[in-house]
């Protein structure tokens, strides 16, 4: 391993332990590939876990809640007699299923 200090920008190769740029996908010293950063959605909410949760019980705005929502989960709680959330979480799910990693990411961080 190197001695050297990596700075914010900075991190060791998987491989060889040199010291290479954040978002170099390849170490120059050794040229091995390395593994992207980990993405923001593997940190945060999961899109598939929120569309199985709209799927089976979004009738009661749970994934509403799981998503960070919760004045629209209330809501949904309140009319849960009325079928209406549960047509909503349907067209949800879909929606969520559709959706990209990247877009869920952004839109709930």
């Amino acid at each position: 391993m190197n001695a050297i200090a990596k700075g914010p920008d900075e991190k060791f190769c998987s491989e060889c332990g040199a010291v290479i740029k954040v978002r170099a996908e390849i170490c120059p010293k050794c040229g091995v590939r390395q593994l992207p950063p980990p993405t923001q959605a593997a940190e945060g909410r999961n899109r598939v876990v929120a569309a199985l949760l709209a799927f089976f019980i979004g009738g009661f705005g749970i994934h509403r809640f799981y998503l960070g929502r919760t004045v629209s989960g209330v809501l949904y709680l309140l009319f849960f007699w009325t079928f209406i959330p549960a047509i909503l979480a349907f067209v949800e799910t879909v929606r969520l299923l559709i959706m990209s990693d990247a877009t869920f990411a952004q839109k709930y961080p």
